[in-house]
């Protein structure tokens, strides 16, 4: 079985930084796209960032610039450095991965259960 679990959220005041991780772990064959979307309250998710497993990035308009996602193959994680933060960051953000599992060999999107960002001083 697969799962993705998220670190690093917190409060922060406007200007700061945090670092997200998540880590995926289980029966995992490959990993294609990873990814961060959030969610802020009464607001539709959005995708903030993505990474190939050859290192191609895209991000959301609003990201560029201030966040940096990446990851580390060998230890199936992927982290997004967020910089310059703005109140309007605030919301939950969920990991997001493509994972073909090796027993059985199926591929299949799953999430990580969301940490709170909260930006506001």
């Amino acid at each position: 079985q697969v799962q993705l679990v998220e670190s690093g959220g917190g409060l922060v005041q406007p200007g700061g930084s945090l670092r997200l991780s998540c880590a995926a772990s289980g029966s995992i064959f490959r990993i294609y796209v990873m990814g961060w979307y959030r969610q802020a309250p009464g607001k539709q998710r959005e995708l903030v960032a993505a990474i190939t497993s050859g290192g191609s990035t895209n991000y959301v308009d609003s990201a560029k610039g201030r966040f940096t996602i990446s990851r580390d193959n060998a230890k199936n994680t992927v982290y997004l450095q967020m910089n310059s933060l703005k109140p309007e960051d605030t919301a939950v953000y969920y990991c997001n991965a493509d994972i073909v599992s090796s027993t059985p060999t199926t591929e299949y999107t799953y999430w990580g259960q969301g940490t709170q960002v909260t930006v506001s001083s």
